[in-house]
């Protein structure tokens, strides 16, 4: 989920109107509407704190826009997938902090990183280790 549609989502919860979160963050309705509309995100990470704090959320929640793909992962393979799933998208962030790709290439490299996983993981289970059930013998 992007960092707009996830201040839309709490906002929601909040009951909140635009104008309303636009003030108690302290920022311009026009503002809020850039981050929640047009793909903007904030300058400094106070205003990313205030964000959190008004709309009841926590920080990192707004900065990370990972979360769907571990959220399936678990649901898909239980804790372990979500594990992993955690560490890949990690070490992908670090890969692309210091990087020159586009934002566009940046996802593009997550969407197809992310159908390599879960294709891998769909193989294994299909061809992995079976678990037999024991039957006693009384």
């Amino acid at each position: 989920m992007k960092f707009g549609e996830k201040l839309k989502k709490m906002r929601h919860r909040a009951a909140m109107t635009q104008a309303e979160a636009a003030e108690a963050v302290g920022i311009s309705r026009r503002t809020y509407i850039g981050y929640e509309q047009e793909g903007r995100y904030p300058r400094n990470r106070e205003i990313y704190r205030r964000l959190a704090r008004t709309l009841n959320c926590s920080l990192n929640y707004l900065l990370t826009e990972d979360e769907v793909f571990v959220e399936e992962s678990a649901k898909r393979y239980g804790s372990r997938g979500k594990r992993q799933a955690e560490e890949l998208v990690a070490e992908l962030s670090g890969l692309f902090a210091g990087g020159e790709l586009s934002e566009r290439d940046k996802d593009a490299v997550m969407i197809a990183l992310q159908k390599a996983y879960f294709d891998c993981k769909e193989d294994n289970r299909k061809y992995g280790r079976k678990r037999r059930k024991v039957k006693d013998d009384d």
